[in-house]
């Protein structure tokens, strides 16, 4: 296992988006400060003559500059005019990485203050290790940061937060919030059709769906709902068939699987529902698959993997054909890393966010067959700890999404 640390120092935490640089009256920019930050298409074309870089043609200088870490923006904006055009405005920033085809994949978790309560999204620049903050949430209410669910459409560069719970009442909230990296901004979308907090989210082909969870005064529901992101529009779906509020939840082999986890005390079996969108119907869950879900879990090589809470294990991967769970080679999760865990996924890597906001990146590989006939894999994994800034110690996650940009 590898542990890296940021700095010998604090690591400063930059919100994007925010100006933070002052300019000196030698460079007589007060007259154009409006300009560089609504720039004008004149003003633009005025900065053509200017390269960004001395010596090099300007889409070299421009592949250059994007791949600065957001970091160092607030300095880097000092340099130049035409620095201060295109870092100084993150939108501009991010669409032109886009129209580049930058895809670097930054997490970005949804964490609160363990005494405050108060909630904000820290992302981390999965290539450099940088923390980063972007807008807060439109929310009018004061909220309960657990009963949100997130989702995410990462190569879109966009994530969804539904639902949550007002603060100290059992009043579950409709919300639908939208929020896109090139923009930098969040976006009130359409309602959902049923308040619900708790409760199972995934996306399937670009479509978000939810289900189950809890209603008023705690009131478990059975129905279930899906909104196409690009009309912005809410239908109901087939209900579950039975209340449920759920634990965890996971798309894979473009079925939507929720269970509610083993509650104390542990005298019934935990229940757990699969929806097929080809069919609009749910199914129970096989019982090996439900009983074994004792965590977190993700999806990597089309397997289902799980983080488990009950205690420091291994990861484990479930095994449709036999119905069982089997415990993947490797070190159990790092002991840096302390619940409540919240769990993503990328690629081969799993992300594991921990209380204080450190992260263990998991780097999964899949060995040789075990059994060519039945074409069975197995799997390994390596862990490597990512150290939070000390601004950040006070932080629990709550959840988190990989995002490209």
């Amino acid at each position: 296992m590898q542990r890296v640390r940021l700095s010998s120092h604090q690591a400063p935490v930059h919100k994007l988006g925010d100006s933070q640089m002052t300019l000196s009256p030698k460079f007589r920019l007060a007259v154009t400060q409006s300009s560089l930050l609504n720039p004008s298409a004149e003003f633009e074309s005025s900065l053509q003559g200017e390269p960004f870089i001395p010596g090099l043609p300007d889409d070299v200088a421009l592949n250059c500059l994007l791949r600065l870490p957001v970091q160092s923006h607030a300095s880097c904006r000092a340099v130049c005019k035409r620095w201060h055009l295109l870092l100084g405005n993150k939108e501009r920033f991010f669409m032109q990485r886009k129209v580049l085809g930058f895809k670097d994949p930054w997490l970005f978790v949804f964490a609160f203050h363990k005494c405050t309560g108060k909630i904000q999204w820290q992302v981390l620049d999965l290539l450099h290790f940088s923390w980063h903050t972007i807008p807060t949430m439109p929310c009018k209410d004061k909220v309960c940061p657990h009963g949100f669910r997130c989702v995410s459409i990462p190569r879109e560069g966009i994530l969804f937060v539904c639902g949550g719970m007002v603060s100290d009442v059992d009043c579950p909230l409709d919300l639908v919030l939208k929020y896109e990296i090139h923009k930098n901004r969040w976006t009130v979308m359409n309602r959902m059709i049923t308040a619900r907090s708790f409760f199972a989210s995934g996306v399937i082909d670009g479509m978000i769906y939810v289900a189950g969870g809890n209603s008023t005064n705690l009131f478990e529901l059975d129905s279930a709902e899906v909104m196409d992101p690009v009309k912005g529009s809410w239908r109901p779906i087939q209900s579950m068939g039975t209340n449920m509020a759920s634990y965890d939840a996971a798309v894979l082999d473009g079925k939507f699987l929720v269970t509610e986890g083993w509650l104390w005390p542990f005298f019934v079996s935990p229940r757990g529902q699969v929806y097929d969108p080809r069919t609009n119907n749910w199914d129970s869950m096989a019982v090996g698959l439900r009983e074994g879900w004792t965590g977190s879990s993700v999806v990597v090589y089309g397997r289902l993997f799980v983080v488990s809470e009950l205690e420091r294990m291994k990861l484990k991967v479930y095994d449709s054909d036999t119905d069982s769970w089997e415990t993947i080679e490797g070190p159990p999760l790092p002991e840096q890393i302390c619940k409540p865990f919240a769990v993503n996924a990328c690629d081969c890597k799993i992300y594991v966010v921990g209380r204080n906001l450190h992260v263990a990146v998991g780097h999964i590989s899949r060995l040789s067959q075990k059994d060519t006939s039945e074409r069975k894999w197995s799997f390994s994994v390596r862990w490597l700890v990512v150290d939070a800034p000390e601004s950040l110690s006070d932080l629990t996650p709550s959840s988190s999404q990989v995002l490209y940009a």
